[in-house]
């Protein structure tokens, strides 16, 4: 079935909203989704254009032909180009720890934010993360962010259409079909499934194009072999272990941003939004305008250069991100005095640990040739092969989003621990059946990769001000690979994934390795030489407004008043996986405190844990 035409229209008009939503990405949208269907009235602003809907409005252009680049999963890699309208290409200050090389930081600039760029990988982290937030983030009165405590959120969140996980010549590790049931939430507005369930997609009479690949079932195997479980699913009873990968894909093989799950149910037939809710893309938050210690209004500026002033009646939302919210608030007066003194910003309230304590997972792809025409070659690239990118485009097109490009080709992945002591997983791997360089450029081979990275790093960095003027990047600093501990944890995933892809499993496809053939996997030295000049972002910075220091447990800032942050920016400590699914439980979880409503009931349920964690690594 062809796809409907994108939608066309913006925004409605409002009178004073009782709330403004500065930030239209993953949390934001979920913010706006909530407050609406509680009846709030609700000015959500973005400086980016529309993305799920297939449409750019940025200034007057529209261009209803890029659907594609947001809509087809497999079509992940389009908006991290360079040339792509819908990123803030940020990069890194130059890392000493990773010769001295500046590192791609790109985010979402678009109605959507980063859930219209990111990989749609859906996990969760491990129970373990959120216990741990629930020690270090004092609760005042406010939010308990234990697991137990978020599950319902991320239930809530949830539309679940995964098919149930049998798995070839593998046991399900002592989990049934009841366990993984009690940890999925059904009605949801997110919808969530596997990859495999599009890339084996066939209709009668419509033969496919090109078949999944049989690696995908490898690498499990693989990790069996070495030791470690099958896990059904990593956001279930147990993380840990090999097995299947889910994304936040819709029934028709589409793309499911926040865009469409948490903002679309509220337009009307045209596109417009509904009644109480006010959407302005192209806008950029200049500053938030302050009485006192109170936020009482904030400054926008659109694509013509007009500056429009929105005053809420309750409270400002700030949801732009990890880079974008200590940003804003610095260049309002809220931020260490000696950083906004440098930029002559007058001083509302010194907060010292703003901008601090930014975090993000570092990764690297080991890689090997295949013995057999089984991955993504054909489609990876143009040449020499275009007929086939065209048709596997037309068969997700036109069969309600079958065929290879209705899958993310994330299907299967792993969560490991490095060595004994660790309690839960802190190595995770995205499987690829093909190569790439950076992110989007396939490698033209037959070949293959695991793409690791490691989960809870202890670097700490920053976000500092280049300018009191938004529109100017700030410094992100991560300081990779800045302690001791990190360059050991990334140097023994290195050999674990090394160990992993040589498993028998891999025998029959192993070919040469490919960019590491010269590397001496015991030699420290070449592992760590290589590590630096090969690690690449996760694209998972978080933390530089972390609740317990910068905010409170409800994401209120402190010293303050009339200000809220809502996303990533509030994690302590990172999760362990892909983040997008931990800040849309979070502005799940806060839009409940925003309305005053009573948090939901904690679920107590099963969590597994090696018994032995503190005397093996597997």
């Amino acid at each position: 079935m062809l796809r409907s035409l994108p939608r066309l229209s913006t925004a409605s008009t409002s009178s004073q909203p009782t709330y403004l939503v500065l930030g239209a990405g993953s949390a934001g949208s979920v913010i706006t989704h909530r407050l609406r269907e509680a009846g709030e009235s609700v000015v959500l602003v973005d400086a980016g254009g529309w993305g799920n809907q297939g449409v750019e409005k940025t200034g007057i252009k529209t261009n209803p032909l890029h659907f594609w680049k947001f809509s087809m999963p497999s079509a992940l890699t389009y908006n991290l180009d360079p040339s792509s309208k819908y990123n803030y290409h940020y990069h890194t200050t130059k890392q000493p720890t990773m010769n001295n090389r500046s590192i791609d930081q790109p985010r979402g600039k678009v109605i959507g934010g980063s859930s219209n760029l990111n990989a749609m990988v859906y996990i969760r982290g491990n129970a373990g993360d959120f216990d741990t937030w629930s020690e270090i983030i004092p609760e005042d009165g406010g939010i308990d962010w234990s697991y137990k405590s978020c599950l319902p959120y991320f239930k809530r969140a949830q539309r679940d259409l995964t098919p149930e996980r049998p798995f070839p010549d593998l046991e399900p590790g002592g989990t049934d079909v009841e366990d993984v049931k009690k940890y999925k939430g059904y009605g949801g507005p997110l919808s969530v499934t596997n990859g495999s369930t599009f890339s084996t997609k066939t209709y009668p009479g419509k033969p496919k194009v090109l078949n999944r690949s049989p690696l995908f079932d490898v690498i499990v195997k693989a990790g069996v072999e070495a030791g470690y479980k099958y896990t059904p699913d990593f956001n279930g009873k147990s993380q840990e272990g090999f097995g299947p990968m889910d994304q936040t894909v819709s029934s028709r093989g589409e793309r499911c941003s926040t865009e469409l799950a948490y903002i679309t149910p509220h337009l009307d037939s045209s596109g417009s939004p509904t009644p109480g809710l006010t959407i302005l893309p192209s806008h950029r938050v200049s500053r938030i305008n302050f009485s006192g210690k109170k936020a009482v209004s904030a400054t926008l500026i659109d694509s013509t250069g007009t500056e429009k002033t929105i005053t809420p009646t309750k409270e400002i939302i700030s949801c732009l991100g990890s880079i974008g919210t200590p940003q804003v608030l610095m260049c309002s007066g809220v931020g260490p005095a000696s950083e906004l003194s440098k930029h002559s910003i007058p001083l509302v309230h010194d907060s010292p640990s703003m901008g601090s304590n930014l975090q993000d997972h570092l990764e690297f792809y080991v890689q090997f040739h295949s013995k057999k025409p089984v991955t993504l070659f054909p489609v990876g690239n143009w040449f020499p092969y275009p007929w086939y990118r065209v048709m596997v485009g037309l068969e997700w097109i036109f069969n309600e989003g079958a065929g290879l490009a209705g899958s993310n080709q994330f299907e299967t992945g792993g969560f490991i621990r490095s060595r004994p002591g660790i309690k839960f997983p802190d190595i995770q791997y995205h499987f690829v059946p093909g190569a790439v360089v950076g992110q989007s450029s396939f490698l033209p081979h037959h070949a293959y990769q695991a793409h690791c990275g490691t989960l809870r790093p202890t670097s700490r960095g920053s976000i500092t001000l280049n300018s009191s003027d938004t529109s100017v990047s700030p410094n992100i600093d991560p300081k990779y690979l800045s302690t001791e501990e990190d360059v050991k944890d990334l140097r023994e995933a290195f050999r674990l994934t090394d160990e992993i892809l040589h498993m028998p499993a891999f025998d029959d496809y192993r070919g040469d390795k490919l960019g590491h053939k010269d590397v001496d996997v015991d030699d420290d030295d070449q592992v760590d030489k290589w590590i630096r000049n090969n690690s690449h972002s996760a694209y998972h910075p978080c933390g530089t407004c972390a609740m317990g220091t910068v905010t409170d447990s409800t994401g209120k800032v402190k010293g303050v008043e009339g200000i809220r942050v809502v996303d990533a920016s509030l994690m302590p400590n990172m999760t362990s996986g892909n983040l997008n699914s931990p800040v849309i439980m979070m502005a799940e979880k806060i839009a409940d405190d925003i309305l005053g409503k009573k948090q939901m009931e904690p679920e107590d349920v099963d969590v597994w844990f090696n018994e032995e964690w503190e005397s093996k690594q597997r």
